[in-house]
């Protein structure tokens, strides 16, 4: 095992080589901790998802139930029959919740695997220290929370929302009204209080992943000491695909929500799930890029490391077998033995390194990975089949398939 270095920098890479995080910070970080709704290392999960996911559901509930829309009567799509509600505050809240004890815990060894690995050189630390500082100031910023608020009030409610999110017929939450839609009074909770709150979560995690991929950009722009022969086929980088599976809660969140609003449309507006192909297509992309494109930024020094290694190992493995050719080959014969012969081990260890070499991915995850993250988003997706073919017909299909 290599020996550590001393790692020289200011207090940002001393604290964060054992705690990196994207989560431990902001406003409403300290807002939860004073809360009592969260710790300092994110405690508290099960009471801070049950106090979030009710705040923002029961008083949804008891206000329509209060206004007679919670049931079939009054209004076409009533409280307790809009899937989207469920989904979206009683499933993918607690989901982007779950996400970031999980993203936590798996990134927060990230500055001391850069550093135990040694891929940083010494003459580069202040610039690594640079980049942890940037995230740990962007992470905490109070500017930044207070801009994601003003984001989901002005742009998530009064434009997304309302224009290409809400259902176009009477509901519990919304009347037709001349001038626009007259909200009810569990509407009025529900757009000024439950639906920011959602959003805000939602957003925040968009920050989060745009400080991520800034961070990874940052250590890109580093010239590493990438080794071509590391067993991990990606030069000593290996340990950032591990990242990728953190941000399954996260995927699994925008499939739920997709699948509450494709399933309100199909219940209560006849529309079919062949309808949203490309609505379902375009998420998949779209959180494909989010979740792996930030580990992009390291193709072009990976391509040049699997290029040097190739000249190098292929330079040296010309040079190591002609003698051995002339040694064993074409040499006069000594008295050492054929069988045991360090030049055999030696000789296959070689090919073994330059195999590595060739096989090298210019990219820090491999094809399975891709299509994992797919079949992850699109999972919740798949219970709206039972809207377009019966259930005993979908079992036979897939048994036709499988056997």
């Amino acid at each position: 095992m290599m020996p550590h270095r001393s790692h020289p920098g200011s207090g940002f890479l001393r604290d964060h080589s054992q705690d990196f995080s994207l989560i431990l910070g902001g406003p409403v970080f300290q807002f939860l901790r004073r809360a009592h709704l969260t710790g300092n290392k994110l405690e508290f999960a099960p009471r801070r998802t049950l106090v979030i996911s009710l705040f923002c559901w029961l008083p949804l509930l008891a206000l329509s139930l209060f206004e007679g829309d919670a049931l079939h009567g009054r209004v076409p799509v009533p409280f307790l029959f809009d899937v989207e509600v469920y989904t979206r505050f009683l499933l993918a809240i607690p989901l982007l919740l779950e996400a970031e004890i999980i993203v936590h815990r798996r990134m927060r060894f990230i500055v001391k695997q850069f550093l135990e690995r040694n891929l940083i050189p010494e003459n580069q630390m202040s610039r690594f220290d640079s980049a942890i500082e940037s995230v740990v100031r962007l992470r905490n910023s109070m500017l930044a929370e207070v801009l994601l608020f003003l984001f989901v009030y002005i742009v998530g409610i009064l434009v997304i929302w309302r224009h290409y999110i809400a259902l176009d017929t009477v509901t519990w939450y919304a009347k037709p009204a001349v001038g626009g839609a007259q909200l009810s009074l569990a509407g009025m909770w529900f757009s000024y209080v439950s639906l920011p709150i959602f959003q805000f979560l939602l957003c925040r995690w968009y920050f989060r992943m745009f400080i991520w991929a800034r961070f990874l950009w940052q250590v890109s722009r580093i010239e590493l000491s990438l080794m071509p022969t590391h067993p991990d086929r990606v030069a000593g980088l290996g340990f950032l695909s591990d990242i990728l599976y953190a941000f399954i809660p996260l995927l699994l969140a925008h499939g739920v929500l997709l699948a509450g609003v494709l399933g309100n449309r199909i219940y209560h507006l006849d529309a079919r799930l062949s309808d949203f192909v490309l609505e379902i297509l375009s998420l998949v992309v779209f959180l494909e890029c989010v979740t792996l494109g930030p580990l992009l930024v390291f193709a072009s020094q990976l391509a040049h490391a699997k290029r040097q290694g190739l000249r190098e190992y292929g330079t040296l493995a010309e040079r190591y077998v002609r003698e051995f050719d002339a040694k064993w080959m074409h040499g006069t014969p000594s008295n050492e033995p054929l069988v045991g012969s360090s030049d055999i081990q030696s000789l296959a260890d070689l090919g073994n390194s330059l195999e590595v070499v060739r096989t090298m991915r210019v990219v820090p995850f491999t094809k399975e990975t891709i299509l994992q993250l797919a079949i992850v988003t699109a999972l919740p997706v798949l219970p709206l089949l039972l809207t377009m073919i019966p259930l005993e017909e979908l079992v036979k299909k897939l048994l036709g398939i499988l056997f």
